[in-house]
């Protein structure tokens, strides 16, 4: 088994997320991987880097512009966090929430460029509309300069602790992937991740005029504790899959998605595999220890499987456990946008021995866990 396409797919320069990189942490990262680019990706990351240099001074104009007034904004309505593993509908349910007006979201170019949105949406919005996919190229779901957006992009533009980053520089994979549950890392460190997350939460709160913003993020699965330390009163939405489907769907998902973000050659997919099992394992282990210090009434888990098959009574559901307002109001919007997604299938897999054992060894406390 090989990554689909790739030789093709290095050719495509568009695709990645560097390109929304604030200069300094691009730099940073190159640094952090001591420049090491494969030939094959040299034009991704020429494109990469004018652009993001290109944005630069767009970039220290907003920050004269609009940090007083960032720094000034307050949170005053607690995050709702949509947690789990990537692949379990945690797309699906960020998109429908986002038709509750009372809601505000990072949207794909907010969370793309989060360091240019306030003063020059008007200058590359456009850019990023034209770069991006009209649907997803691992399961078509629908993509959109505007639609709801995961704002690990938006922490992962201004730090070095993002996931993605070691989907763009996958021969120092592990060294992300210990950015999700941050166990083991220094204080300042989660410091320096706080203030980042919280300039960008403040800036889109600016943006959306105060709203109670809804999260999709899943490396937040991971940091349970850390999120309640900044918002003690947050709520979260934790969808979980079985195990069994993620496994092929996660796979499906790495093939498709990291030939075309990467600039470093991408190890052997077996590694990845490997890699990738590792961070769930840890992941839902520490969201089990850690969701015990949820205050009661702020945590509901929705299973994947009901959700797809019901999506509405969920979202009800939801509603009524974190005693949310607004769902009656917001009702047409949520059957419409459930009615758009009816053509949307999920795919089929075959499961042999080896990988069963394998998923039944490293994900077993799951399957039980969650009732698989």
């Amino acid at each position: 088994m090989d990554f689909d396409n790739a030789k093709e797919i290095a050719l495509c320069v568009k695709n990645t997320p560097l390109p929304g990189y604030t200069l300094p942490n691009f730099l940073r990262l190159l640094t952090q991987n001591k420049f090491n680019i494969d030939a094959q990706y040299i034009p991704r990351m020429i494109y990469s880097l004018t652009l993001s240099t290109v944005m630069l001074p767009f970039y220290i104009k907003e920050r004269f512009q609009y940090d007083r007034r960032t720094d000034q904004t307050e949170i005053t309505n607690s995050p709702l966090f949509i947690i789990g593993h990537w692949r379990s509908g945690t797309t699906y349910l960020h998109n429908a929430l986002s038709m509750d007006k009372n809601l505000g979201y990072f949207t794909t170019f907010q969370a793309y460029l989060p360091g240019v949105f306030l003063g020059s949406e008007k200058v590359f919005k456009p850019l990023v509309a034209s770069s991006i996919p009209k649907k997803r190229p691992m399961d078509d779901v629908a993509m959109d300069a505007e639609f709801p957006q995961e704002d690990q992009y938006a922490i992962g533009a201004f730090s070095p602790y993002s996931y993605y980053h070691g989907w763009c520089f996958p021969k120092n994979m592990e060294l992300y992937n210990n950015s999700v549950c941050m166990d083991g890392v220094q204080k300042d460190t989660i410091d320096e991740w706080k203030r980042y997350y919280l300039y960008l939460l403040k800036k889109i709160t600016l943006h959306q005029k105060g709203k109670q913003l809804v999260l999709k993020n899943q490396d937040n699965t991971g940091k349970i504790k850390i999120l309640l330390e900044m918002f003690p009163n947050s709520k979260f939405i934790y969808l979980y899959r079985n195990p069994y489907d993620l496994y092929f769907s996660m796979m499906k998902f790495m093939r498709v998605t990291i030939p075309r973000y990467c600039i470093q050659k991408p190890p052997k997919i077996e590694d990845i595999e490997d890699s990738m099992m590792d961070l769930y394992a840890r992941m839902v282990q520490k969201y089990i220890k850690e969701r015990e210090h949820i205050p009661k009434g702020n945590l509901v888990q929705v299973r994947y499987e009901d959700y797809i098959t019901q999506p509405l009574q969920e979202i009800e559901h939801i509603y009524e456990a974190l005693h949310l307002e607004g769902f009656r109001d917001a009702e047409p919007a949520f059957r419409s946008y459930i009615r758009s997604q009816k053509s949307i299938k999920t795919d089929r897999y075959i499961m042999n021995d080896d990988i069963k054992q394998k998923i039944k060894k490293k994900w077993g406390f799951a399957v039980k866990e969650f009732g698989y």
